[in-house]
């Protein structure tokens, strides 16, 4: 592979319209510039150009956007919305993105430079999905009647569910405008008011969502989106003592700032964060579709999945095999821009993620591990990686502990179950796993050993707004998706009177 694949493609009128505008914050129900007037460049990935520009928000833009939010949730027609009304905007909301599916598509390949073909596919459609699962929801949240058993008294017990309030949210670039819809669904059928602050590589289809949203009806100061530096916005809002609850999803390290910002009010936190995911292939597995899935695991996404299949586990006997069939899918991976029909993987996001894929295969190299398939940068233009499959590693490698975040698989041997269960969970992650064996016993008992958040038997990269979404150890705290996700944004109040 010495250069990515080209296309020549035009964008649709209506995306290259929303894309040359001005792009401003919403606040409280207005498209408003930043108080400093700063703004900041938007890349197209696939060639490093300049797409767009965005007003920048910092402390004071939050802090008007906290505001709006706060008066929105204690004052405003929000919160006098019955359940039902609340529903019926998010699925009126969810029409208007599948409506303008194309037109979210192109944006995130634009912006992200994942292929067209994945956004139509998974992108809008799941986003979509999430909206309609959380607008049923809003009628659905329910306390309970509890019996007491306190002696001398007669008493009538029962708990109610209340929206936490204001919530800070903060979102990645792998997945933009599906880590939105998979925030604001859920806050939004709670009752709670939101300031979303989308990744600076990525704004563009948050922002196309907040013209929706102001469309859709939601009143005022519901939603406020402002885009910026997670150094300057992010941690604005992660401190702000007039946010209730905070939700970010991103890497580890910077989840571990925003718990510190997040102290001075005590504000709740949930964070969905890195992962380094063990896939483990046994002898007894369909290898027809063990090795498809395996190579599905890390290349999906560009490998930028914070569940991404990075380390697999092969059973000795077939380790030559397997790791064969997966090199031999990298090498036949259609590299290029998103827009090229051709196109299976685009680049990676920004100038900063291809220097730190590039950073890992070089150490990797240098620790000894040897590339069978890819290694290497392709082409000088754009920010694009070969499909790389290192072996020769070794547990305690950094390519095999850290997270790096591109298409890239250490793979490695193992003898027993009990050996893999150990080596799975030698990390300081926990999202996610993956299990290939036709022994449905050995699966269940694999499954119930691995320390993740989510295990999948004989498939890899399944997800569903039913389904709960979240890590162990230093991969986060508390889940997203499914009911589960509820928990997040509702406080739990006790009533007991004396009959």
């Amino acid at each position: 592979m010495s250069a990515p694949t080209t296309a020549t493609y035009e964008v649709a009128p209506e995306v290259k319209s929303f894309v040359e505008k001005t792009h401003h914050l919403l606040i409280d129900g207005q498209w408003v510039e930043a108080k400093r007037g700063q703004v900041f460049k938007v890349y197209n990935p696939a060639n490093g150009e300049v797409i767009a520009h965005v007003a920048e928000g910092n402390a004071e833009d939050i802090d008007l956007a906290v505001k709006a939010a706060r008066r929105a949730f204690e004052e405003g027609p929000w919160r006098k919305m019955t359940p039902s009304e609340r529903g019926r905007l998010i699925w009126k909301l969810a029409d208007l993105v599948e409506q303008h599916l194309e037109e979210f598509a192109q944006l995130e390949t634009l912006d992200n430079g994942k292929p067209l073909t994945v956004s139509r596919a998974a992108d809008v459609p799941l986003a979509v999905d999430l909206f309609r699962y959380m607008a049923g929801w809003a009628t659905k949240i329910e306390g309970e009647t509890i019996p007491l058993s306190v002696p001398g008294g007669n008493y009538l017990a029962y708990t109610l569910r209340e929206p936490v309030g204001v919530v800070g949210q903060i979102i990645p670039w792998n997945f933009p405008l599906l880590m939105a819809a998979w925030k604001l669904g859920p806050a939004l059928a709670a009752g709670c008011t939101v300031v979303l602050k989308p990744a600076e590589e990525t704004p563009l289809s948050a922002l196309r969502l907040g013209e929706l949203i102001l469309e859709a009806g939601f009143p005022p100061g519901v939603v406020n989106i402002v885009p910026g530096y997670g150094e300057t916005a992010g941690a604005a809002l992660a401190a702000h003592p007039d946010v209730d609850k905070v939700a970010f999803t991103g890497s580890t390290e910077v989840g571990k700032l925003i718990v510190q910002a997040a102290a001075g009010n005590l504000k709740k936190v949930t964070l969905e964060l890195g992962g380094k995911s063990p896939n483990i292939v046994f002898k007894d597995a369909d290898l027809s579709v063990a090795i498809e899935g395996a190579a599905n695991a890390i290349f999906f996404n560009h490998g930028q999945c914070c569940v991404a299949g990075s380390r697999l586990f092969v059973e000795e006997d077939i380790f030559d095999d397997v790791v064969s069939g997966v090199s031999e899918i990298a090498k036949r991976i259609r590299v290029g821009e998103g827009f090229d029909p051709a196109t299976q993987m685009g680049p990676l996001v920004s100038e900063t993620q291809l220097r730190r894929v590039t950073g890992y295969l070089e150490s990797g190299e240098k620790d000894g591990a040897k590339a069978v398939a890819g290694g290497h940068r392709i082409g000088d233009k754009g920010y694009f990686v070969a499909p790389t499959v290192l072996t020769d590693v070794r547990d305690d490698m950094k390519v095999v502990q850290e997270e790096i975040f591109g298409p890239v698989v250490a793979a490695m041997k193992f003898s027993d179950i009990r050996e893999v269960s150990a080596r799975a969970n030698n990390t300081v992650y926990g999202l996610g796993a993956g299990i290939w064996t036709r022994d449905i016993s050995k699966a269940h008992a694999l499954a119930a050993e691995i320390k993740a958040g989510t295990v999948w038997i004989n498939c890899y990269n399944v997800f569903d707004a039913a389904l709960p979404f979240g890590g162990y150890k230093q991969s986060g705290w508390g889940r997203e998706m499914g009911h589960a996700v509820l928990n997040a944004y509702t406080e739990t109040k006790s009533v007991c009177i004396k009959l």
